[in-house]
This record gives C-alpha cells, sequence and structure tokens, in this order.
C-alpha cells in the first residue's frame, strides 16, 4: 500500500490542497452538468437492462452474463453515491430520480443513506464518530472471507430498512426530524419489492430471480472488495490525503465507479462532480499520501496482514 509522501503525514493536508488551487480552475472543478451524468447512468443502466434482456430470451447465456449483469448492478452504488452528494446532475430532480432506481436495486434506502455517508465525510475514519467504523474491518481470514461474501452487507441492509420501516430508527447521524421521512421511504421499498414478488408469483416467473437477485448475489463481493480499499489500512487522521487510498486503476474500473477510486481527491473536496475527478486527480496527484497500484494489489498486500484470529489496530 504505496505512500507517496515521506516524513509527516499530516505536513500538507486536503485543506492547504483545497487553498492552493487557482480561482478559476476552483470554478471550473465545482460546475455541475447534466449531461455527463445522464450519458454515464445511460451507457451503465443500459448495459443492464441489455443483459438482462439477453438472459431472458437466451437462457443458456445465463452462466456467462450472471457475473457481468452482478457485477454492473451492485456498481449502481456508486451512481447512488454520486446523487446523494448531488453531483452526478446539475438538475435536483434528477440526482433524486437516478438516486431511488439505484437505491432500489441494491436495497440501500437513499434518504438514510444520504445521512450515514455525510456524516462518514465529517467524520472520515474516526473510530469514535465515523459509521463505517461501525461494523470493524476484517482481521483475520474468517471475517475478511465473510466481509467479502456480502453477508453483512445484505443482513444488514435488512435490519436497516425493517428498523426504519418501523419507525424505530435511533442512528445517532439521522436528525430526529427525519425519521418520518425515513420510515416512509423504507416502507415504499418495501411495497415496491413485495408488488415484484407477486407479480413473479402471480406469472409464475423466475425472470427477476435470474436476472436481479441472483446477479447482485454474485456480484456483491466484487463491490465488497473494491469498497474496503476506500479507507482501510489508512491512519486514523483528520488528514484526508492520508486517512483515504486513491487506487490507479482501468478506465473500466473508473467508468463503473463514476470514478471514485479518486476517492482521496474526492474526500479532499467533495463537491467535485464524478467527471471533474480526473482534473482534480491531476492537479493533487503529487500530493496524494496513501495510493495502490490495483485491486488485486490492495488485496494481496492486505490478506498478507490478515491474523489467525487476533484482532489487531486497523489502521
Amino acid at each position: 500500500m504505496a505512500t507517496v509522501l515521506a516524513g509527516d503525514i499530516d505536513a500538507f493536508d486536503h485543506r492547504d490542497l483545497i487553498a492552493s488551487i487557482p480561482d478559476d480552475m476552483r470554478a471550473q472543478l465545482t460546475e455541475r452538468r447534466d449531461v455527463p451524468g445522464l450519458l454515464r447512468f445511460a451507457v451503465h443502466f443500459g448495459v443492464v437492462l441489455a443483459l438482462a434482456t439477453a438472459m431472458a430470451i437466451w437462457p443458456t447465456s445465463w452462466p456467462w452474463l450472471v457475473v457481468p449483469q452482478g457485477v454492473l448492478i451492485v456498481f449502481l452504488f456508486t451512481a447512488l453515491h454520486e446523487t446523494i452528494h448531488d453531483t452526478a446532475f446539475a438538475s435536483p430532480w434528477l440526482n433524486r430520480a437516478t438516486g431511488w432506481v439505484c437505491a432500489a436495486a441494491i436495497a440501500l434506502p437513499p434518504l438514510w443513506f444520504r445521512y450515514f455517508h455525510l456524516a462518514h465525510h465529517r467524520h472520515t475514519h474516526d473510530p469514535r464518530h465515523d459509521p463505517e467504523l461501525a461494523s470493524p474491518k476484517p482481521e483475520n481470514w474468517r471475517e475478511y472471507l465473510i466481509y467479502l461474501s456480502g453477508w453483512r452487507y445484505w443482513s444488514g441492509m435488512a435490519k436497516v430498512v425493517a428498523v426504519n420501516a418501523l419507525q424505530q430508527n435511533r442512528d445517532v447521524f439521522v436528525p430526529e426530524r427525519r425519521h418520518g421521512d425515513i420510515a416512509r421511504e423504507a416502507r415504499i421499498l418495501l411495497g415496491v419489492y413485495a408488488a415484484l414478488a407477486a407479480v413473479s408469483i402471480a406469472a409464475s416467473s423466475d425472470l427477476l430471480l435470474k436476472v436481479w437477485i441472483a446477479p447482485v448475489l454474485l456480484g456483491q463481493p466484487f463491490l465488497r472488495a473494491y469498497l474496503l480499499a476506500e479507507h482501510a489500512r489508512c491512519p486514523h487522521v483528520e488528514n484526508m490525503l492520508s486517512n483515504t487510498r486513491t487506487t490507479f486503476t482501468t478506465a473500466f474500473v473508473r467508468f463503473i465507479a463514476w470514478n471514485m477510486p479518486y476517492h482521496a481527491e474526492h474526500h479532499s473536496w467533495p463537491a467535485v462532480p464524478f467527471h471533474r475527478l480526473p482534473a482534480l486527480h491531476a492537479f493533487a496527484r503529487e500530493r496524494l499520501q496513501v495510493t495502490e497500484n490495483g485491486y488485486a494489489r490492495f488485496h494481496a498486500v492486505y490478506a498478507a496482514t490478515l491474523g489467525a484470529g487476533k484482532r489487531r489496530n486497523s489502521r
């Protein structure tokens, strides 16, 4: 897990980085537009629909397409992530509508996730306050394999949706005034799933199981592997250039992840839309303090730190 700068990791932080950006470049970096998001989502979701159609028309294609379909669906998480920052599109309604489509595909309530994720940004990698750290990172092989399986995500989201639907949410990052809205969105999600299940049963169809449910179960480990690289083994400090990792990867991964492999850049300045992150990366690259050359290398290095069962301090 490469460190670009030696010495004191806090000597130059994300605030210094942002302050050093020229004013004219600031305006360009933070410009929000509809077209880049519409094009990205049209291709991403369009391929999902195309693969679903292919699997429905040619059942023999299912074994070959189920995993690619699953990867594309679960990576709609990154599109949802952009919409909750209101940076996927300039138009608020496009952010909300697209966010709901992506959220329904992966069982992640969008308003609840907005508050969860914004708390993560306010307290990035702070063990006391970052909600992402409520579930510790894997420290031995058993935990690592369970994490990658996606079991904790699906079971966790089932609990979140059920608790929210019952209006029993007690998450400290959710304002009390929004509890009713949180409950309403969970009930809408459950209603959508119940309606889809009812239609499938009435039609004696397993189509949704084949083109959606099975794919997301098989695709989730790829998203878990991707997300683990964002902060795991980074130091617990306030500097976004060192508590967050940027991973150098392929154009395909950057595409389906909506440029979020540029993750230290995103945390340094969340107002920068996904389509401008490459430009911010070009400006910030020499100042990044924790990077890695690919996800395979990250996991090879991470796996080497796993113990047999003893929990270590998660940096």
